[in-house]
């Protein structure tokens, strides 16, 4: 079972980069909770990989910057289709 861990936590990383995804889409992608993302991008990657980690910690962290932004999106979006209405 660690094997499958450490691939996993391999795979989540390399989906992350490629798609520039957020922790809540990938975590959508491989049906999985989005502290196990966590957990295995930010913990178990490290040692196994540490290039791919601090490439994934570029987007995590290009991601919080811009999540405020991607909120006030969303609520602005939530009020004109209840307007629509």
């Amino acid at each position: 079972m660690k094997g499958a861990v450490e691939e996993r936590a391999i795979e989540l990383g390399e989906y992350i980069i490629k798609n520039n995804a957020t922790v809540r889409a990938t975590a959508g992608k491989f049906h999985i909770s989005k502290s196990t993302v966590h957990k295995d991008v930010s913990d178990r990657l490290r040692p196994l990989n540490p290039q791919l980690y601090g490439r994934v910690r570029n987007v995590l962290e290009q991601n919080k910057a811009q999540r405020h932004i991607r909120g006030g999106i969303a609520t602005r979006n939530k009020y004109l289709h209840k307007r629509s209405k």
